[in-house]
């Protein structure tokens, strides 16, 4: 999966989020919910005819021609068609098309940043039956999922983990912090064994800040929303932020840098020594140190430290929805179910490094026997949905800034978590 035009795609969502659900189509839920969840009738296991037409942003939708291999073969008389998109133009594009009638049949989403679209004048219920959903990552189904209506079902997963630089660790002779207390010394441990700073912390200040900042006050018992009301001024948020500022008020991470391209760089020179980061990172530092093998040799990865209340992440990855005026909707499902099946979502792996959202599928030999994912997948089962409301990406952006205030001690926490819950207050939920 390509990050950075990731980072791009969610960077315009936090804009595009103004325009909610409403603006698309100028209908609200209300008594459509009931409509929606009503209509979605079970699909049949005939093949698929016609013309299917799905839009997916470039990435890990680039593989899907190879990946589908046994979907077009069970359904010959199926033209699959393809439309990849820019992920930086990818949201604007799929919104405008949606607005002017001119939409796919199938659209791939961003569970993280999907919020938006989960409306029945938008999407299609999720069939009865399609998918089992407990088969799934539960917060990234939960994601999908608004007044008990399912309206996409996830295709990959990731979330974030510690990756370390498991060489430095050792002769330092410490080992992966499990606490919050545990991990400025850890970090500092890491310095002292020769990396410039502990912790490659990214330095955008923007809506991945935020998001987190977002994770560190679920692991301190915060909630973010609860029954419809933001819930960010909470002594939760304020300890969120003050663990985040820790790293940089020890001198383990610097508010200079390095910036987010140049993460893999710092930690593959000993700039830096750890990253709270995704599992792309793992198939990508071979190439960063320009030598096979370095990463086996010298990195190890371990879930995240434990607040108050867990050790807890975020769920983001991939996710399908049918449009609500697809043109085949019977094959457009047949599509989305094949994908999630967890043959197909091994293949997505083997084929582009994509993390299986069906939790059978990590026990395929070629996920399973990589140490370096296996805290990746015991991550992802403490994992929480992002708030469904089309407002979340703004708040997570303002979020990232209150952070950077207090990281460079110009703000209290107390004061940033009561200037971003005033200011989501001002913006509302949105969509929900």
């Amino acid at each position: 999966m390509s990050l950075p035009s990731r980072r791009g795609a969610l960077k315009l969502t936090a804009g595009l989020a103004l325009l909610g659900a409403g603006a698309l189509t100028g209908c609200g839920r209300g008594d459509a919910t009931t409509a929606a969840k009503s209509s979605a009738t079970p699909i049949d296991d005939s093949p698929a005819t016609g013309t299917l037409n799905v839009w997916a942003a470039q990435g890990d939708a680039d593989v899907l021609d190879k990946v589908i291999k046994p979907f077009k073969a069970a359904n010959p008389k199926l033209s699959v068609k393809f439309t990849l998109i820019p992920n930086a133009e990818y949201y604007t594009k799929l919104q405008s098309a949606i607005a002017a009638g001119k939409g796919p049949d199938v659209a791939q989403f961003f569970p993280e940043s999907q919020a938006q679209f989960l409306d029945p004048s938008i999407l299609r219920a999720v069939p009865d039956d399609l998918v089992d959903p407990k088969s799934f990552f539960t917060s990234l189904w939960d994601a999908g999922v608004v007044k008990d209506v399912a309206y996409t079902v996830p295709w990959y997963a990731y979330t974030y983990a510690l990756v370390y630089r498991s060489d430095l660790a050792e002769k330092a002779g410490v080992t992966a912090p499990t606490t919050w207390a545990g991990t400025v010394p850890f970090l500092k441990a890491l310095q002292g064994a020769g990396a410039g700073h502990g912790l490659g912390a990214d330095i955008g200040w923007d809506i991945f800040n935020g998001q987190d900042v977002a994770m560190y006050a679920w692991q301190a018992g915060g909630s973010l929303l609860s029954g419809g009301k933001w819930t960010l001024d909470t002594p939760a948020m304020a300890d969120a932020l003050k663990y985040n500022a820790s790293f940089f008020t020890s001198k383990a991470a610097d508010t200079s840098g390095p910036t987010f391209l140049d993460a893999q760089p710092y930690f593959v020179s000993g700039k830096t020594a750890m990253m709270i980061t995704g599992p792309w990172v793992i198939g990508q530092l071979d190439t960063a140190a320009k030598k096979t093998g370095w990463t086996a040799a010298h990195v190890a990865t371990a879930p995240l430290p434990a607040g108050s209340s867990g050790s807890v992440s975020f769920s983001a990855g991939g996710t399908w929805g049918v449009l609500a005026d697809a043109g085949n909707a019977d094959a457009s499902w047949k599509f989305v179910r094949h994908l999630a099946k967890p043959a197909a979502q091994v293949a997505q792996y083997k084929a582009y490094s994509s993390l299986p959202a069906v939790v059978s599928a990590w026990d395929d030999s070629a996920i399973k026997g990589q140490p370096l994912l296996d805290a990746f997948l015991t991550q992802l089962k403490n994992t929480r949905a992002f708030p469904q409301v089309s407002t979340w990406q703004q708040v997570a952006t303002r979020l990232g800034k209150e952070m950077e205030a207090v990281a460079k001690g110009t703000e209290s926490a107390a004061k940033a978590a009561a200037n971003v819950q005033a200011y989501a207050e001002s913006l509302g939920t949105g969509a929900q």
